[in-house]
């Protein structure tokens, strides 16, 4: 079955938007703004949020508080359910979650942009969804389309629960699980439905590069989730008045696992670089080379430049482009015959 030209380039749009709302989400962890709105999917109970504080009942605070311990206590029931009762008291039990931020309208208006963007991605999707429906309701992808649709449900459902928590570190890192997931399967939805029309650029790598290739992948994706409880460390250092130049000290190990890491990859890909440009000269191995190198910029400016807000949100972009070019390489890349 053959695709249509447009609807290819309309899926091109939703993967676009899942980036935004991956931006997005950085944006709103690196100011501060996941407690912006105290409630969800609405934002202080209304659609568009407010602007000033005259605007909120003078116990607003309170009211909120009492609707998220209540999600909470139902969020710890699910838990428990599920043989997680160690981590149900643990969630229970933490004080940080029980606290309520006052209103802050740029921090309000930041959030609710990025619950815009998760809109926009959603519908999106769901667009696809019946657009295959009708049009292409014989095609297999009609279940990748639906399985996709499902998980982004999940990650604004558990959305929702990151925010009734109060951000607890556990919680955003599944919830940048999902996120990648979520791009890996609209990468690959991609690529089929190209495929179909057979203009999808396959070609053969030796089985040394491939493997390679393979293991970057795999480095990459542990390094995202690394680089999220270094984030997550340096937080609550901040929080404790150490400066920069105390981090490293500070987080310790993984710090430098996350670092020595990198430089691996970086060694790994430019030896795929090198044998690429003597070669054939796959783009898609150019592409991921190249935003290696400015994810790896980006981090070095994190680790010794005070450039805190846009560089986090740059180092995270770049890594997540970084895994999307990945999946598509490997989707194209085959194995040479012996």
């Amino acid at each position: 079955m053959t695709f249509s030209k447009r609807f290819i380039r309309f899926n091109w749009v939703v993967l676009v938007l899942i980036y935004l709302v991956v931006i997005a989400g950085s944006f709103v962890r690196i100011t501060g703004s996941g407690m912006g709105c105290p409630d969800w999917p609405k934002c202080f109970g209304e659609w568009v949020p407010p602007t000033n504080a005259d605007e909120l009942p003078s116990n607003y605070r309170e009211a909120y508080l009492e609707k998220r311990t209540k999600k909470v206590e139902k969020f710890t029931k699910v838990l428990d359910a599920i043989s997680m009762e160690e981590t149900s008291a643990v969630l229970l039990s933490d004080p940080s979650v029980y606290k309520e931020e006052p209103f802050n309208a740029t921090k309000t208006w930041i959030e609710y942009v990025n619950r815009l963007f998760g809109f926009l991605a959603g519908n999106a999707m769901l667009l696809v969804f019946f657009w295959l429906l009708f049009a292409y309701r014989k095609s297999k992808l009609l279940w990748v389309s639906a399985i996709n649709l499902i998980l982004m449900a999940f990650q604004a459902w558990f959305g929702s629960i990151v925010v009734a928590t109060n951000l607890v570190p556990w919680t955003i890192t599944i919830h940048m699980f999902m996120a990648l997931l979520i791009i890996g399967i609209q990468i690959y939805f991609i690529a089929a439905a190209t495929d179909r029309q057979n203009i999808f650029q396959r070609f053969t790598l030796p089985k040394w590069m491939l493997t390679m290739l393979w293991l970057i992948f795999a480095i990459t994706f542990y390094q995202m989730f690394l680089g999220t409880q270094v984030r997550e460390s340096i937080d609550l250092l901040i929080k404790k008045g150490v400066v920069q130049s105390e981090w490293t000290e500070g987080v310790g190990l993984p710090f430098y696992i996350h670092r020595s890491f990198s430089w691996l990859v970086l060694i790994l890909l430019c030896v795929v670089f090198w044998f690429n440009e003597k070669g054939k000269q796959y783009s898609a191995i150019r592409l991921s080379f190249f935003v290696l190198a400015m994810e790896l910029f980006s981090g070095v400016l994190l680790a010794h430049v005070d450039m805190p807000s846009l560089v986090r949100t740059a180092h995270l972009l770049f890594a997540s482009i970084m895994f999307g070019a990945l999946c598509w390489l490997l989707l194209q890349a085959r194995a040479e015959k012996s």
